[in-house]
């Protein structure tokens, strides 16, 4: 038995709109079908479902996609394409993009950082004052 799991996610009648910017900003990206009600795309090769539900719903943070990034570029590329043409930068890696989805920008190092328990509490410190993570910053502190 095959089980896929995929997010749904409800839209203002911006699922189309959300779809092309998403699709724009994620590498192995696409729009496989749309059908004005619903748009289902793929972002990294992963299933999404956009359907224009109507303004009964908004997104918050209770639910994020989290970007694991390797390097500064990473890090610097999916927060500046997320947070352009009116996304709000938050603390700690996190931000909202201008459909209101919540997202993570973390780079893959922070859990090795923290778990160093030598280090982890000024790691936290750091971390804790930044928007968009600073790994240099990460790893002197």
């Amino acid at each position: 038995m095959k089980n896929n799991i995929y997010p749904c996610l409800w839209f203002d009648g911006q699922a189309q709109a959300a779809a092309k910017f998403y699709c724009g900003i994620f590498k192995n990206s696409k729009i496989r079908a749309d059908n004005q009600m619903v748009v289902e795309f793929e972002l990294d090769g992963k299933k999404f479902i956009g359907l224009n539900g109507g303004p009964h719903f908004k997104f918050n943070e209770a639910v994020s996609f989290v970007i694991d990034c390797e390097t500064q570029e990473e890090i610097d590329y999916y927060w500046e394409k997320l947070t352009a043409d009116g996304g709000i930068e938050s603390n700690c890696g996190w931000l909202k993009d201008k459909f209101g989805v919540s997202w993570q920008v973390v780079p893959t190092v922070l859990p090795k950082l923290l778990g160093n328990p030598e280090r982890s509490q000024q790691v936290m410190e750091v971390f804790m004052k930044m928007k968009k993570f600073d790994i240099k910053a990460l790893e002197n502190a």
